[in-house]
């Protein structure tokens, strides 16, 4: 292969599984450099990825986002694939992921997980999967089905544009709302996916790594799109305000008289808040739009994936 491919592995607590993960990526990837970074792992991932070949790199803030802004950071390369050490991704699918970000001119190429398997896909994990990717689409766009895969083809351009905010498993998110945010050509590609062999253990909790992630959504949209959230907050304040002030006005209609004074103080607040609310939105709107400015330049810095292109 022309370009200079990098595989990189976030890893933690992985020995069961990392030695084989690094070998298949070896095998249908070879002329690819492959890194393992071990986020504190207790159970010598770091020193079996080594002795498999693996350049090895250590990060100390514990999370996966943590290691994912790190491994952005240091890894220079014209293709970045990235997938979890837990060997339940196909090695073998990644020679026409690759083909497909080149050929397409693409920035991100998402591997799809499909299977059969019970274990391996979890109903729980599913179904909290397709509502959050969901969820994050009717705010930023739909672009994805499987919004949280950890079996990604990076171009360049889109590592060294990413900000890499989050710290754990919501970084997925983060990853998928970066490209619709700067609207980044990007595809989906069905790849087989497969349960964990026996010793190797799952890091994500359902219910509280969904928790996160759904807040992780609500802080994009309030980041991302601010006129947005903050117009529903108006609304909100404005139609809690009317609500509570109709009565007031009508015994004020019927006897002149206002009895429910702080009732009439709260609606007066309400709607205040309500309008604040909105000026906040516009001021973070035209702030939003001069850093997404920014960030579009940083992408268009770096050059377009091609097929053309050659590592000199």
């Amino acid at each position: 292969m022309d370009q200079d491919v990098a595989v990189i592995l976030p890893c933690y607590n992985e020995a069961a599984t990392i030695a084989k993960v690094v070998a298949d990526f070896r095998q249908y990837l070879p002329g690819a450099r492959i890194y393992v970074f071990d986020n504190n792992s207790t159970d010598g991932t770091a020193d079996i990825a080594r002795a498999a070949g693996a350049q090895v790199r250590h990060v100390a803030l514990q999370g996966k986002g943590n290691v994912i802004h790190r491994m952005f950071g240091d890894v220079d390369a014209d293709v970045y694939v990235m997938v979890d050490g837990d060997d339940t991704y196909d090695a073998s699918a990644a020679p026409s992921l690759i083909q497909t970000l080149l050929e397409d001119g693409l920035d991100m190429v998402v591997g799809c997980r499909v299977s059969d398997e019970v274990k391996a896909y979890r109903p729980g994990h599913r179904f909290g999967n397709v509502m959050l990717t969901g969820f994050a689409a009717s705010i930023f766009g739909r672009a994805f089905r499987d919004m949280l895969s950890g079996y990604r083809i990076f171009s360049r351009r889109y590592v060294k544009s990413f900000p890499a905010h989050a710290e754990r498993f919501e970084t997925e998110t983060e990853l998928a709302v970066h490209a619709l945010e700067l609207r980044m050509p990007v595809a989906e590609v069905d790849t087989r996916y497969g349960s964990r062999p026996e010793g190797s253990v799952s890091k994500l909790n359902t219910y509280r790594d969904g928790f996160r992630i759904l807040m992780t959504i609500l802080k994009l949209f309030k980041l991302e799109r601010p006129l947005a959230f903050f117009s529903i907050c108006f609304a909100t304040s404005l139609l809690a305000s009317i609500i509570l002030a109709v009565p007031i006005f009508e015994t004020y209609m019927e006897t002149g008289l206002v009895p429910r004074m702080p009732t009439a103080l709260l609606c007066v607040a309400l709607a205040l808040l309500g309008f604040l609310f909105l000026v906040c939105g516009l001021i973070l709107d035209t702030v939003t739009k001069g850093r997404l400015e920014a960030k579009r330049f940083a992408y268009l810095a770096v050059p377009a994936p091609s097929v053309s292109t050659r590592r000199l």
